[in-house]
This record gives structure tokens, sequence and C-alpha cells, in this order.
């Protein structure tokens, strides 16, 4: 299996991170570490997420940029590669 590091910028909200979850369980990959970092004086949270799958990881990427609560999403490849939206 091979192994993506997300950076997802979103809401604070109580059923934001559930709806994260939840659309990378649905797309097939599973999750190896999670830390999320709130923003002090913001409604911010700073989301790394590393997943692993032998699925494409542009899946996730599309399906987590439709979340409302979704500001931003970036792909941090072992390749230094950077895809973000």
């Amino acid at each position: 299996m091979r192994q993506h590091q997300l950076a997802i910028k979103a809401r604070f909200c109580p059923e934001m991170l559930e709806r994260i979850l939840r659309v990378t369980r649905h797309r097939g990959f599973q999750i190896c570490a999670l830390n999320m970092d709130h923003i002090t004086d913001s409604d911010n949270v700073n989301i790394e997420l590393t997943v692993s799958s032998q699925r494409p990881v542009n899946l996730l990427f599309s399906q987590l940029m439709k979340l409302v609560d979704v500001a931003g999403v970036e792909i941090k490849d072992k390749e230094s590669r950077l895809i973000s939206a």
C-alpha cells in the first residue's frame, strides 16, 4: 500500500471531522495518522492526515474538496510533489 500525507484547512464545527473521516473511509483509504490543530482567534483548523491505499489519492482529494467546511487540501507525497486547491 502507498502512503499519502494530506494537509487540510477547514472551518471548525462539531461535524467537520466526522465528515472528513467518513469520506476517507468510503473512498477506501486507511487512516494511519491524524493531527488536528485549532488556530487561535479563528474558526479554522489545520488537519494533517496520513492515509494508505492502493487507490489514487486524487479520488480522496476531489471528494474532500467538495465538503462544505473544507477550505483547502494539499497532497504532500514522499517525492516532495505538492498538489493543492
